[in-house]
């Protein structure tokens, strides 16, 4: 009985965490706690060192990220092979990967750690079962970064 305890007081106390993360993405804010609960049930967190890749441009990707800790780059890649450039610069709060998510495209930009990161992730299955607003605030955003990504 005491083992169960505990184990339901962790996974609560790391549900009431995502929550509170799940807050600070700008892309929740007009959210319900209800809904932001159900995207915490759902979600996964991932850590990467600072230099490490999250996502590669080009690959075909079925996770969406979100920030809760540490920052990141997303570099895009000319077309003739040469050097990639910086166009998007991530921090707590932000989010990375919802074109692949929501196209099943190829991802759009490489993104790398560029410290210690810490990233909440949510993968396409999951997505799909919660996919009614969600979507929808996703959409709206989509416009944004490809206007980004394209320049």
């Amino acid at each position: 009985d005491t083992f169960n305890l505990i184990v339901k007081d962790s996974a609560a106390k790391h549900r009431d965490m995502l929550q509170t993360s799940l807050k600070n993405v700008k892309v929740l804010e007009s959210m319900s706690a209800y809904e932001r609960s159900q995207i915490a049930d759902a979600i996964k967190e991932e850590r990467f060192a600072a230099g490490d890749t999250v996502i590669r441009q080009g690959e075909l990707g079925d996770t969406f990220y979100m920030i809760s800790e540490g920052e990141a780059a997303a570099f895009k890649a000319f077309e003739d092979g040469g050097d990639s450039a910086q166009v998007m610069s991530y921090q707590p709060g932000d989010y990375f990967g919802e074109l692949a998510l929501l196209r099943n495209e190829p991802r759009a930009a490489t993104v790398r750690a560029k410290t210690d990161l810490v990233v909440m992730k949510l993968d396409r299955n999951s997505f799909r079962r919660m996919i009614g607003p969600f979507e929808e605030i996703l959409k709206r955003n989509m416009e944004n970064y490809k206007a980004t990504l394209s320049s």
